[in-house]
């Protein structure tokens, strides 16, 4: 048996959700790696709409163990939140269901109001952030000032973190104009909300190990998707994680040989959401057709998402760079009855010829896609489940989008509900 990574193969959205969802049945464990409370996939069981950010998929199913890893950024008030409208819907979320890494950095208050004061700022380029101070606390992680899950339990080490932790915000606040964080208000919004998060604390890296040992199946449950990734997505137009299938090791603890089978959840068109490069976006009839036939809005902000045709260029790039085992091809259904269909197989850039997206700020900005225009198709393929109910001209998208990206196909999901998909490979099976 092998572990799966989870991961989006695009800009975020790709539809993860309901693949996360189908498989969290299979597994045992549930481990969120990185991102925050920014991402955000809707499940629907039983009748039972859970629209989930910051807990693993595997919560609302019983039996599983979920686990928020040490590369996630928590804000522990909205954990909490969160963790009370699972309840109300009958979620069992104890600290026997749900392990909180003690080394897992916090989003505080004051995080969550710079997010917003930049991107409100007219002397700073919009990068369209969620405004949930996820950059912030990712900034303060990596500057060795972060406030920690751990820190909790200690209020003497818990006064001295603030202090330095003020001494560079407090700079930042007066610079903006905006008034001094408040030391013992954030003190006592710390030690007020203690209690509530530090059961759920363990060495998460300890426990998988354990579990890991014992034959147990894990699924590393990743967010955002590969374009948003810190290093090698449209920076800056990005998230401030690593969301690749490597970060699914140091997010969590578990080495990478042990990670398994990466499966890449990848749209069979593309959507993003907030600013930057966008190739192969349509702003006419059909990119308005794909976003209302996808029903194209963020789970989390509610934002319009912009729709494009399917670019194998970018998804290419993260099936090499993210070691992609496999895709799940999501919303198929999504095309049925368009007349033709356009794939980008390349860039056009002042001139030149591109066989992978520039890492240049300018040069993706310029990049013009090249297209290669396939056949639709008029029969509808919603909820099929298997080849034998999808029409030829389909498989052939399919089988050609396989070329293209260099990696197969693996599941092909033909609507929202989880048993409408075509299982070609069990990634639980290796």
């Amino acid at each position: 048996m092998s572990n799966v990574v989870v991961v989006g193969s695009q800009w975020g959205d790709e539809g993860k959700g309901k693949i996360v969802d189908w498989l969290s049945e299979r597994a045992e464990y549930v481990v969120r790696f990185q991102g925050g409370h920014n991402a955000g996939h809707t499940l629907v069981i039983d009748g039972k709409t859970y629209k989930l950010s910051l807990l693993p998929s595997g919560i609302v199913r019983e039996g599983k163990v979920s686990f928020i890893g040490n590369g996630v950024v928590v804000d522990p008030w909205a954990l909490l939140d969160e963790i009370d409208r699972a309840r109300e819907l009958g979620v069992d979320v104890s600290p026997e269901r749900l392990k909180l890494a003690e080394n897992a950095p916090l989003i505080l208050p004051l995080h969550r109001e710079l997010d917003q004061a930049r991107e409100a700022s007219n002397t700073v380029k919009k990068i369209g952030t969620t405004g949930r101070g996820i950059g912030p606390a990712y900034e303060d992680k990596v500057a060795r000032r972060a406030i920690r899950v751990c820190d909790l339990s200690d209020r003497k080490a818990l006064e001295a973190k603030i202090d330095r932790l003020l001494a560079h915000h407090n700079i930042l606040q007066r610079g903006m104009g905006l008034p001094e964080i408040d030391r013992k208000q954030l003190l006592g919004q710390l030690l007020e909300i203690a209690p509530r998060i530090l059961p759920y604390a363990t060495s998460v890296w300890q426990e998988l190990d354990r579990a890991n040992k014992a034959g147990r199946r894990i699924l590393f449950e990743g967010a955002q998707g590969f374009l948003l990734d810190i290093d090698h997505g449209t920076y800056p137009f990005v998230t401030s994680s690593n969301t690749v299938s490597g970060a699914a090791a140091a997010g969590s603890g578990m080495g990478p040989g042990k990670l398994g089978y990466v499966l890449g959840i990848t749209k069979a068109y593309t959507t993003r959401v907030g600013e930057g490069p966008f190739p192969t976006e349509l702003e006419d009839e059909v990119g308005q057709t794909l976003g209302e036939r996808g029903h194209e809005f963020g789970t989390v902000t509610g934002r319009k998402r912009r729709c494009g045709w399917f670019d194998a260029v970018l998804v290419r790039q993260a099936v090499k760079i993210g070691g992609i085992n496999g895709i799940a091809l999501t919303k198929l259904d999504v095309l049925d009855g368009l007349k033709e269909l356009k794939v980008c197989v390349g860039y056009r850039v002042n001139g030149q010829e591109f066989d992978h997206f520039p890492s240049s700020m300018a040069d993706q900005a310029a990049a013009e896609p090249i297209y290669e225009t396939m056949e639709g198709w008029s029969e509808s393929t919603e909820g099929a489940r298997s080849w034998a109910d999808l029409p030829a001209t389909t498989v052939k998208y399919i089988r050609r989008i396989e070329e293209l990206i260099e990696a197969p196909v693996a599941m092909v999901s033909t609507s929202p509900e989880r048993d409408d998909t075509i299982l070609v490979k069990d990634p639980f099976e290796g």
